[in-house]
């Protein structure tokens, strides 16, 4: 098969692929599906032998797009154990709280794992996902897409420079995004511990894991936090105000509005998709989505929803050696998913606001110069592509990994994850506790 443009220009860049990483797919959401979509764009890097996807129209739809095989395209990812060993990896992407029977059953198997963030929604899980990891010989990459951000890339290696000397503090915030909170930890799949995990959990694993990634993976050694659910709930529902949006009289002075987040415009792309997902003429989905809103969770009332999970969230962290950090995560601000870094070192400082493309700001103290550097890192225009071309270099670095027999590829491998994951936890057991956690 020849190779299109597009791959050609990437095996220019980065050499071509050793093989073909054959791989199984486990859930086919948003994430499943922008995962496996780099299939599509680079053919001689990976192939999409198999999906598990409990939604029929979704299955459909994958099926035809990998051209599969009835038996390679099930409803449960049981049918795949029995047998022979179908593919090289398992791209897991279920529900947050299926990540663990999945992962731990595939690894056992033989089959190198990338599993979407979070690992697991609790400590043991966590540790017996990594146990069977290690134990198969077999390797785990978590989708800590931030790692492979081009700013983050490149804001490390001026970390590894040394041109701000030692690393002496942190502050990062993740600001999540007013109407993006609303969608998917107030109305959406995130919004309920119980069904879910805790937000910072859910949404903050990956700024945690930065953290540490930045800090130079040393282990922390006291954690406190602090926070709490303090605007989306009943006591703060305006008066008149309607238990649906669509219906609700004071709508138009409400910033949280289902119909000004989903109907302006009904385009069917995120976040609409998710409330929407059909294959039906895109001229009629604006009707079936209104009608969607109309019943379904995503047109309910912010202040009237089922969600228990913190919409602010502030963590310290001490850091073997002394080096201390601040994440702040923060449903209120105008931003959507930028994080704001300021990292300090003993000869410089580093300031970064989010940007896919910078700048980052890096100041000397001995020359009293200030420079803005851009990330050299640049994705090429392939399917996938979320989180600022961070997605595809993950895949790509995962498929290389896989291709080569060569675990140094993946930029956070088992103990990594686990290590970033566990302070999540603790974050969260003081925050709880209103204590210090000690390690």
């Amino acid at each position: 098969m020849d190779k299109s443009k597009l791959e050609q220009g990437w095996d220019a860049r980065d050499g071509a692929a050793k093989r073909v990483v054959t791989v199984l797919v486990v859930g086919c959401g948003q994430r499943g599906q922008n995962y496996a979509a780099f299939a599509l764009d680079f053919p001689s890097r990976m192939k999409v032998v198999g999906v598990a996807e409990l939604l029929a129209h979704r299955r459909k739809r994958m099926q035809e797009l990998y051209k599969l095989e009835d038996n390679k395209s099930v409803k449960h990812w049981e049918e795949f154990l029995t047998g022979e060993k179908l593919a090289d990896a398992v791209i897991v992407c279920t529900q947050d709280q299926d990540h663990k029977a999945p992962a731990v059953a595939f690894a056992k198997l033989g089959y190198h794992i990338l599993l979407e963030k979070p690992m697991a929604v609790t400590e043991e899980d966590c540790k017996e996902i990594t146990r069977a990891c290690e134990d198969s010989g077999v390797m785990l990459a978590v989708c800590h897409v931030m790692r492979y951000f081009p700013p983050v890339v490149k804001i490390k290696e001026i970390i590894d420079s040394g041109a701000i000397g030692d690393v002496m503090t942190i502050n990062h915030t993740e600001n999540v995004g007013f109407w993006h909170f609303a969608h998917s930890f107030v109305r959406g799949n995130w919004r309920n511990e119980a069904s879910s995990t805790f937000s910072l959990m859910a949404k903050c694993c990956h700024d945690m894991d930065l953290i540490y990634f930045w800090v130079g993976e040393k282990p922390a050694t006291a954690i406190q936090s602090f926070g709490s659910l303090q605007h989306f709930k009943e006591a703060n529902q305006p008066a008149g105000a309607s238990d649906r949006c669509l219906s609700c009289p004071v709508e138009k002075s409400c910033p949280y509005s289902a119909q000004k987040i989903y109907l302006n415009p009904a385009a069917k792309h995120w976040p609409m998709s998710v409330v929407c997902d059909i294959e039906d003429d895109p001229a009629n989905y604006k009707q079936a989505l209104v009608a969607e809103l109309e019943t379904g969770p995503y047109g309910r009332c912010v202040y009237k929803c089922d969600n228990d999970v913190c919409d602010m969230q502030m963590v310290n962290i001490q850091f073997q050696g002394g080096a201390v950090a601040n994440l702040t995560m923060t449903a209120f601000t105008k931003e959507l998913c930028e994080r704001f870094t300021r990292i300090t070192g003993s000869k410089g400082e580093i300031k970064w606001e989010g940007a896919a493309d910078g700048p980052i700001v890096v100041y000397d103290f001995l020359t009293r110069e200030e420079k803005e550097i851009k990330p050299d890192l640049i994705a090429p225009p392939a399917r996938t592509c979320g989180h600022g071309g961070a997605d595809f270099f993950l895949v790509n670095a995962f498929t290389k990994a896989v291709a080569n027999d060569d675990p140094s590829m993946i930029s956070s491998g088992p103990a990594a994850s686990l290590a970033s994951h566990m302070m999540v936890f603790n974050a969260e057991a003081s925050r709880l506790a209103q204590n210090v956690v000690k390690s």
